[in-house]
């Protein structure tokens, strides 16, 4: 199970963080990904960390202002978010995929949390 936490409403230009605590013994053999979905838009890639945590990947849109990382120490991935803009409002889901290959597709996710609702007022 997947327990997504740390939205809210926000300001433009601030930088909350978005943790996801996992349940389970093997959440260091998960790659994990965050996404998200705007209203009546379709749910997108946001970014993803493999297994180690040494290997990365963004979208071009939140490229050098969203930082993801993991603790497996503490079962749990984060996403850093910093200079927010309007157009990130969305409700933000953590995911976990069984294999040590970083995707972008929201098929290639085996277990989504419940998402956490991010509004970034101007």
């Amino acid at each position: 199970q997947l327990q997504a936490s740390g939205g809210g409403s926000v300001q433009a230009g601030d930088s909350p963080r978005l943790s996801c605590a996992a349940s389970g013994r093997t959440f260091s053999r998960y790659v994990m990904g965050w996404f998200r979905q705007a209203p009546g838009k379709e749910r997108e890639f946001v970014a993803a960390i493999n297994w180690s945590g040494g290997i990365t990947y963004y979208a071009g849109s939140v490229k050098g202002r969203f930082t993801i990382s993991r603790d497996n120490a503490k079962n749990t991935v984060y996403l850093q978010m910093n200079s927010l803009k309007p157009e990130d409002t969305a409700v933000y889901y953590c995911a976990a995929r069984w294999r040590n290959t970083i995707e972008i597709r929201t098929t290639e996710y085996d277990s989504w949390g419940q998402g956490t609702q991010v509004t970034v007022s101007s």
